[in-house]
């Protein structure tokens, strides 16, 4: 009889609730994923600032060290998002326990603000527009307008301020660059160095890959 109904009505809203839970701990384990790369590529990252600084080579220290911003405010950011996740894989818990009593899903403002939100981050934005027009047909959300749904610019991540590249380029060189002021006379010239140009050039490359995916 279940399977009749689920061909003529298609799945219950028990079912759909869970299909919507397990949707919401896929994308989760995949910005696990995206952080712990992240999180490598950083630390490369911050080696060869180390190094490139100790060459003498300030300028493409600091291009790295802003590479080395980039990345901690979009590992903030999905470490926000998975925790948005979270909630609303707990508000749909709560949508369980309430169909148990009133036999149907309850309008929820709170799983509709956390979905608009998270719809900015590329990384998931399909994934929840597709969950969120689901949860729309089936009562939990209003339908939202396109100005709503509209994806926020990236500037926050590409236009760091002087001041954060300052204050890595000091944490990473203990004191040599960055905060304390101006670089210090007595560094070295500029050293070429092929293979930490390489280098420099792999962690760019790798940590643009995760910031734009």
């Amino acid at each position: 009889m279940q399977t009749i109904n689920r061909f003529l009505y298609g799945p219950s809203a028990e079912e759909r609730v869970r299909a919507w839970q397990g949707k919401i701990r896929g994308e989760q384990r995949s910005l696990d994923r995206e952080m712990r790369q992240l999180d490598m590529a950083t630390k490369k990252a911050q080696t060869t600032v180390k190094q490139l600084a100790k060459k003498g080579d300030v300028k493409s220290a600091r291009i790295m060290a802003k590479e080395v911003v980039r990345s901690h405010k979009q590992m903030d950011r999905l470490s926000v998002s998975k925790a948005r996740l979270g909630s609303i894989n707990n508000q749909l818990q709560q949508q369980l326990s309430m169909l148990k009593v009133t036999g149907a899903l309850q309008k929820s403002t709170e799983i509709m603000k956390l979905s608009n939100s998270l719809m900015k981050l590329p990384q998931i934005s399909a994934t929840m527009r597709e969950m969120s027009m689901e949860m729309t047909k089936a009562g939990i959300m209003e339908e939202m307008l396109e100005d709503t749904l509209a994806m926020e610019d990236d500037e926050e991540l590409e236009d760091e301020a002087d001041a954060e590249v300052d204050k890595v380029l000091f944490d990473l060189t203990e004191g040599k660059l960055g905060q304390a002021g101006a670089v210090k006379e007595d560094l070295p010239d500029q050293v070429e160095d092929e293979e930490t140009e390489r280098a420099m050039e792999q962690y760019r490359q790798q940590l643009n890959g995760i910031l734009s995916g």
